[in-house]
């Protein structure tokens, strides 16, 4: 392993402040103050964890989870009557900008939270259930794709049978993030198969498994992939054998959205918490972008070749410059599409667009940060390398770029039919 001091830009005086003016129009004494502690426990709590946990392929510890869970952040979008924070997406994707500059997977954690698994049929539970998801004593899992379904989650097969007042769910899951350390995990199943004239989607419903954190429930078994990156969690496939639901746990829709409506059916109740997890990625890729941006800066003004700082060379100098641009005009675009998504619109082309946009400028700017590090980034001395591993990730989760692109043309472009 490097000796400590061959890392010499892992220090917390490396993460520059953001110039408030990014935040403009949308900028308030009230965010910019939840912005500076977000980004003050980013640095001195979660960087330090990251550095060294990440390489070992670790998870984040439950003490991580109980510090975030202290200031609030579960409960970012959950109303202050039910024990949250009383916000809009715009902070909920402002907090998790800061702590995916630090960790991608910490600023993932917080979409566990924010009434993620409350949406039962029973109101008195739902309620006890939000107050619980606000404080941190509630965090799940979401198991949507499957081996043969992923983005095309109409395709789902995992199949839901009614017994009783209960349901038997039997099928393969797969990329179910923080599953075994989770509270419950969200399962979309397919109580029955479409009529004639109906859409694909017809059928799907959400399911909550009810779980002790450590242990899979009965009838469910699963085991870890080994993925290039996107440490701090596990993320499991999961074998269902008849998992027992009962009626009660089924739900009205997912991502915890409050606002759903849970008359518009399980399905249909998804789109608008798939248009918050989209503006939600794409601020969590501007953070991994950031802080390769901030590195990088700290780099051309260390390294020395040929006599000077590289940072001196206007080629280097130029290619930062661009990569500090496409960050910028990414956060902005977020910044506009949450604050759509705050007043109520549905926003469903701009969620894709934003997401489409943030994560494919991540994997650019990660990428020539790892170039401007030069054979210092092509190692796991420098963070770059992390980061570079995580923004390519972004392309791919919450939808593909092809499946934004899809999205967004087709609302251009209406198929006949």
């Amino acid at each position: 392993m490097p000796s400590p001091e061959t890392k010499t830009e892992r220090t917390p005086e490396t993460i520059a402040p953001a110039p408030p003016e990014l935040l403009a129009p949308w900028r308030s004494a009230a965010r910019l103050a939840l912005q500076a502690e977000a980004r003050a426990f980013a640095r001195d709590v979660v960087l330090p964890l990251a550095d060294e946990l990440d390489p070992k392929k670790g998870e984040m510890p439950r003490s991580l989870i109980d510090a975030m869970a202290e200031k609030g952040w579960f409960g970012i979008t959950i109303p202050a009557e039910h024990g949250g924070m009383g916000l809009g997406v715009f902070e909920y994707c402002l907090v998790s900008e800061e702590l995916a500059r630090s960790w991608l997977s910490v600023g993932s954690i917080l979409a566990r939270g924010q009434g993620l698994g409350t949406q039962t049929l029973d109101d008195a539970r739902r309620l006890d259930l939000l107050r619980r998801s606000a404080k941190g004593q509630w965090i799940g899992s979401i198991s949507l794709s499957e081996p043969t379904a992923g983005s095309d989650l109409a395709g789902v097969q995992t199949r839901a049978v009614r017994e009783g007042e209960s349901w038997r769910l039997t099928g393969t899951k797969r990329w179910a993030g923080f599953a075994l350390a989770a509270d419950f995990i969200e399962v979309l199943a397919r109580t029955r198969d479409p009529e004639p004239g109906e859409p694909r989607s017809a059928g799907l419903e959400p399911f909550l498994v009810v779980k002790e954190p450590g242990t899979f429930p009965a009838g469910m078994t699963g085991h870890a992939i080994d993925k290039v990156g996107y440490h701090g969690f596990q993320t499991y496939q999961l074998e269902l054998d008849g998992v027992r639901v009962p009626e009660s746990d089924r739900l009205t829709g997912l991502y915890g959205d409050v606002g759903a409506d849970a008359d518009s059916g399980g399905f249909a109740a998804v789109q608008r918490g798939l248009n918050i997890a989209r503006v939600h990625t794409a601020a969590r890729a501007v953070g991994v972008a950031r802080a390769a941006v901030e590195d990088t800066q700290a780099y051309l003004q260390e390294r020395e070749q040929f006599g000077q700082p590289i940072g001196t060379f206007q080629a280097l100098r130029f290619a930062l410059a661009d990569m500090a641009a496409e960050v910028a005009q990414a956060r902005a675009f977020w910044c506009q599409v949450a604050h759509l998504l705050d007043q109520g619109e549905p926003a469903e082309s701009e969620s894709a667009m934003v997401k489409l946009l943030a994560t494919e400028m991540a994997v650019r700017v990660t990428n020539q940060a790892m170039q401007l590090h030069g054979g210092n980034g092509y190692t796991t001395e420098r963070r770059v390398e992390r980061y570079w591993r995580d923004a390519r990730l972004t392309t791919i989760f919450e939808g593909t770029s092809e499946i934004q692109r899809r999205i967004i043309s087709d609302r251009m472009l209406p198929r006949e039919g």
